[in-house]
């Protein structure tokens, strides 16, 4: 029998939590007790108010830019979120940590974050350096790094409100560990107080540890294991995965596959948030402030966009988070947006973003 500090709940909403150093999934063991959470299950909605003002609005964000020298790369970002392994002005010590590879933030994972908040200060802790250290092909993430600590705030409604904040490890330092030597080190070098995971959690070298192995060592090192069922996707949409533990959870993979095809509602409901698209604005042609129709560059982009067509139901972000309806036409070279009413924003910036949120319609 496992010990009484480890807790399960099959009342939380079941999320895709495939991730470990060996990236595989895996099974959970028949042995980990579920109870069930409560917490408030109708937090304000993610959704900003529309705004049909005609005073200027300014859209200026946040981002940190080193511009890319290539025309068909993604630009790198300079840190401007989250915490790295040494940061010492962020520390996990005492909070509850969620395991995982957080590159969406769709619900699944906010699953995770919520159960950490049940118990503790929550954290997302993450690797970052993967594609470099597996050889990966790189590719556009599906979050801008500069609007993860947006994200993150929206879902303080869900988490006792409290928002999660991210905590990241470089891959290259834990690859080698053994499941009971990650266990140490959150334990002894991190000091965190739980760590929460989804049922196919797998972790240390080659995935060699399991969610039942996970328990077991937290329970020697004492801490406290959560183990949490996936968040499945209600659609039940049917991918073509290689992923031989695809079992029609929530996943990063499926919110791609919807952006791919250009099913923005259905990409909403895996995020449970519309998609926010952001450019830099240096990069806008037939930008002033009596156009009503700019573009931009496909190299301008700092996440994955949806498959190339035309999108009516969209809106153009506010920094006080309202949002202006426009149009959004993707090609294959450019993003065009056009807006009725140009006199209602004034973009500013040489290093800002623009960022435009898709809604359900096409």
């Amino acid at each position: 029998m496992l010990a009484a500090s480890v807790r399960v709940s099959h009342h939380l909403r079941e999320f895709d939590s495939h991730f470990a150093f060996g990236l595989t999934s895996g099974l959970t063991s028949s042995a980990i007790l579920l109870f069930p959470p409560i917490w408030p299950r109708n937090p304000t909605s993610n959704f900003p108010s529309i705004s049909h003002r005609s005073q200027p609005r300014r859209v200026s964000f946040f981002c940190s830019i080193v511009p890319s020298t290539s025309s068909g790369e993604i630009p790198v970002l300079s840190d401007c979120f989250g915490s790295r392994e040494d940061d010492r002005e962020v520390s996990v010590a005492g909070g509850i940590v969620a395991l995982g590879k957080f590159d969406a933030l769709h619900v699944g994972h906010r699953e995770l974050a919520i159960q950490a908040s049940m118990v503790g200060s929550p954290f997302l802790l993450s690797f970052v350096g993967i594609a470099e250290v597996l050889g990966w092909e790189p590719r556009a993430p599906i979050v801008a790094q500069c609007d993860r600590k947006r994200v993150l705030s929206s879902w303080a409604p869900y988490c006792q409100n409290s928002a999660p904040s991210e905590y990241q490890i470089q891959f290259s330092s834990v690859r080698y560990l053994t499941p009971r030597e990650f266990v140490e080190k959150l334990s002894k070098e991190l000091r965190v107080c739980g760590v929460v995971a989804g049922e196919s959690y797998r972790f240390g070298y080659k995935a060699a540890g399991d969610a039942a192995e996970l328990v077991k060592l937290c329970e020697e090192y004492g801490i406290s294991a959560y183990i949490i069922k996936s968040v499945m996707d209600r659609n039940q949409k049917v991918l073509n995965s290689a992923n031989s533990k695809e079992r029609g959870q929530v996943s990063s993979t499926r919110v791609r596959h919807a952006l791919s095809i250009g099913d923005m509602k259905y990409v909403s409901e895996l995020l449970g948030r519309r998609h926010r698209l952001i450019l830099m604005e240096k990069g806008l042609e037939g930008f002033s402030n009596t156009n009503s129709r700019v573009s931009a560059p496909r190299s301008c982009l700092l996440n994955l966009s949806p498959k190339e067509g035309f999108y009516n139901n969209c809106f153009l972000c506010t920094t006080d988070e309202n949002l202006i309806p426009c149009r959004v036409a993707i090609d294959s070279t450019h993003v065009h947006i056009e807006m009725d009413d140009i006199g209602t924003i004034h973009l500013v910036g040489t290093q800002d973003c623009v960022n435009i949120e898709f809604g359900d319609g096409v």
